[in-house]
């Protein structure tokens, strides 16, 4: 976990939960086919063990788009489709959900707001990391930090040479080659050249590749799998 003043930013693992194989075993992922009761006390024993109220935990129906939306309670059971969300209310968490896409948490510790994004190939290239930094940004958010998760990293995440060709026409950075020489996308080098365009200086990495990395959860690697996530919130002044 990291913590920066009032502000907490962290990764879960599959492990500790109650999830049966596949899924085994701290699956997160509403929408994956595993049995809910299973998902609700995996979310449940996450957000405790996190310090925060299992109720008061955002979760979004995440679709590779750029929509962010300012949130100040849960959606509930029907959550509207976006990949960005941020906060100013103390004790509320974010969590982004991923199995090989960006999990990218925000924050302005001396404002109090914090961000999370799901950021994978499309949404990369939708922009909707810039697009948080920007709703974050006009809420009074000045000295951002940012703290890119696990995912499939640029010598795993082999794509089709036009895909690659596309992508990287629009974000070089993206550009990349598998160990195989195959052409691959390098989606953390794209989001950290967005960040540093949007002015974010201060940009952090937990530089674990899912695809290499069993103890998270990996869509590529296994395909019929789970859902690990970031979470970030602000705890309570006191």
């Amino acid at each position: 976990m990291l913590a920066i003043d009032r502000v907490r930013m962290a990764f879960t693992d599959r492990h500790g939960g109650v999830s049966a194989d596949p899924y085994g075993s701290r699956n997160l992922g509403g929408a994956v086919g595993d049995d809910p009761a299973a998902v609700a006390e995996n979310r449940a024993r996450t957000a405790r063990g996190f310090g925060l109220d299992p109720a008061q935990v955002v979760f979004m129906r995440q679709v590779h788009s750029p929509d962010v939306a300012y949130v100040t309670e849960p959606f509930g059971d029907d959550p509207p489709a976006l990949d960005a969300v941020c906060t100013d209310r103390p004790g509320l968490g974010l969590a982004v959900l991923v199995a090989d896409c960006a999990p990218v948490l925000l924050a302005d510790p001396a404002t109090g707001l914090v961000g999370a994004a799901h950021s994978g190939r499309a949404g990369t290239a939708a922009g909707v990391v810039p697009a948080l930094v920007a709703e974050m940004r006009a809420r009074g958010a000045a000295g951002l930090v940012a703290l890119i998760g696990p995912l499939a990293c640029g010598s795993c995440y082999e794509v089709p040479a036009a895909l690659r060709e596309e992508v990287a026409g629009a974000l070089p950075e993206a550009w990349s080659t598998t160990r195989q020489g195959t052409p691959a996308l390098d989606l953390r080098a794209a989001i950290a050249a967005q960040l540093a365009k949007a002015g974010v200086t201060d940009v952090r990495h937990d530089d674990r590749c899912t695809i290499e990395t069993a103890g998270l959860y990996s869509y590529r690697r296994e395909q019929r799998t789970g859902r690990f996530a970031g979470y970030v919130w602000l705890t309570p002044a006191t």
